[in-house]
């Protein structure tokens, strides 16, 4: 049964969803799905303490989306009346974040070769290629499906103007492409990376294409250093 919430960005609409949560680890069924990728999305910021269920349930979906994707497909679930992202909720982190990049800023004063991005582990790239392997497969099937694409976007340093890198993300236009939610997520060292939410048409769409000959070609590479693909999921066929 499909699940249905209203106004998610408004004080009613988390505390809706901190009730709902409550006796449940996912959006639906009993691992993360889909289903948490459109709500996490739908959500202008994390939710606030106040709201223990929905904190919880978010910091978990944030930290599997930044560890190996989400795969499982899920019941359905709607979201309404979402009041959009404004650039203030976008630039707002918790005071969490804001003292971890104080502190890494502070260690940084003698080390500018460091790798802002850190490198990946064996178990990231071997969860990036089944992701790339995915997104590849989906492109070579005959029906015209549709799925939802959750892409990182980095910026080449903190001085990186990321109202313009975004606008330029969003100035690529194709058939099939459809953008949606998007966020800034605090990297390290004073950057923060682009988090956001595409829906493509299968046949007429190919994220790798995508990647290597709009985002990360001139001009939108002055902003964009590179893209990765967090989360890839079949939402219709």
């Amino acid at each position: 049964m499909a699940v249905a919430f209203h106004n998610l960005n408004s004080a009613s609409g988390l505390k809706k969803l901190d009730e709902y949560l409550l006796t449940r680890s996912y959006i639906s069924g009993y691992q993360a799905s889909k289903d948490d990728i459109t709500v996490y999305s739908s959500l202008a910021k994390a939710p606030s303490a106040e709201y223990v269920n929905a904190s919880r349930w978010y910091n978990h979906i944030d930290a599997l989306l930044r560890i190996s994707g989400v795969s499982g497909e899920g019941a359905g679930v709607t979201v309404e009346g979402s009041a959009p992202i404004t650039e203030e909720a976008v630039a707002t982190t918790t005071a969490a974040d804001a003292k971890a990049s104080a502190a890494e800023e502070e260690d940084d004063d003698d080390d500018d070769d460091v790798d802002l991005f850190g490198e990946e582990t064996e178990e990231e790239k071997k969860a990036a290629e089944e992701r790339a392997a995915a997104v590849k497969a989906s492109g070579k099937k005959k029906e015209s499906g549709k799925s939802s694409v959750l892409l990182d976007v980095k910026p080449w340093d903190d001085e990186t103007d990321m109202k313009k890198l975004e606008e330029a993300v969003r100035s690529v236009h194709l058939e099939g492409l459809t953008y949606g939610a998007s966020k800034l997520v605090p990297v390290g060292y004073g950057i923060k990376k682009l988090q956001i939410m595409l829906t493509i048409v299968d046949d007429l769409v190919s994220v790798d294409d995508l990647i290597e000959n709009y985002l990360t070609v001139e001009p939108i590479n002055e902003y964009v250093q590179s893209c990765d693909i967090v989360a890839f999921n079949k939402i219709c066929k």
